[in-house]
C-alpha cells in the first residue's frame, strides 16, 4: 500500500489546489498548507519553484510515484519522437492503475494502485498485479468475477464525481475498459491545470 494513502489530502494543501477534484478535498475550506507554516503570506515564485511545484503535483497526481519512478518515465517521453511534454501525459496514461482509475472502478489514484496489487484485475483475460504495467492501445482490461460486487467498486461506479474520458470505451454492466488510443494533454480530464512543459524545463536544468 503506498505511504500517501493515509495523507492523499496532505497533497492537495501542499500544492493549494484540489487535484483530483474531489468534494472532501480540505483545500475547498482551507486555502493555506499543512503544517504550523502553512498560512505564512505566500511570495513570489521562482521560475525553479514554477517548475518543482508543477512536477510535484503530476507526480502527487499519480499517486505519489517516487522520484525514481517518474524520473524513469520521464527519461522515457524524452527518448520517443515528439513533444516530451505530451509524450510523458501519454505513458502516466498508460499505467495499468491510471486506467483503472479513469475507468471509475475504484474511487481514488491510491485505491486503484492497491486494487490493481491485491489481484483484482485482468488484462486481456490474464491476472496483472503490477500498477505500473503499461497498456498498449486495443487492451482490454476487466474486474475480476469475484472483485465485481465489492462496495468500493460499486461505490465507484455510481459517484457522479467524475467523467470517463473518451479514449476509453467502459462497460460498467461488465466491469470492462478497452484502452482505446493514448490521449493529448488536452484529452485527460485533470481538475486543475498541468503544465508538462514545466515538468520538461524542470528537468532540463537540474
Amino acid at each position: 500500500m503506498t505511504k500517501r494513502t493515509s495523507a492523499k489530502y496532505k497533497i492537495d494543501r501542499r500544492m493549494g489546489e484540489n487535484i483530483w477534484g474531489r468534494a472532501k478535498s480540505p483545500v475547498n475550506r482551507r486555502e493555506y498548507g499543512p503544517g504550523q507554516h502553512g498560512q505564512r503570506r505566500k511570495g513570489k515564485m521562482s521560475d525553479f519553484g514554477t517548475q518543482l511545484r508543477a512536477k510535484q503535483k503530476l507526480k502527487g497526481y499519480y499517486g505519489d510515484l517516487t522520484e525514481k519512478q517518474f524520473r524513469r518515465i520521464y527519461a522515457e517521453a524524452e527518448r520517443v519522437k515528439g513533444d516530451t511534454g505530451e509524450n510523458l501525459i501519454g505513458l502516466l496514461e498508460r499505467r495499468l492503475d491510471a486506467l483503472v482509475y479513469r475507468a471509475k472502478f475504484v474511487p481514488t489514484i491510491f485505491a486503484a494502485r492497491q486494487f490493481v496489487n491485491h489481484g483484482h484485475v485482468l488484462v486481456n483475460g490474464k491476472k496483472v498485479n503490477i500498477p505500473s504495467y503499461r497498456l498498449k492501445e486495443g487492451d482490454v482490461v476487466e474486474v475480476r468475477e469475484k472483485s465485481k460486487q465489492m462496495a468500493l467498486v460499486l461505490e465507484a461506479v455510481q459517484s457522479a464525481e467524475r467523467d470517463v474520458p473518451d479514449y476509453l470505451e467502459v462497460d460498467h454492466n461488465k466491469m470492462t475498459a478497452k484502452f482505446v488510443r493514448t490521449p493529448a494533454l488536452s484529452d485527460v480530464p485533470y481538475a486543475v491545470m498541468m503544465e508538462p512543459n514545466l515538468v520538461v524545463e524542470f528537468y532540463a536544468k537540474n
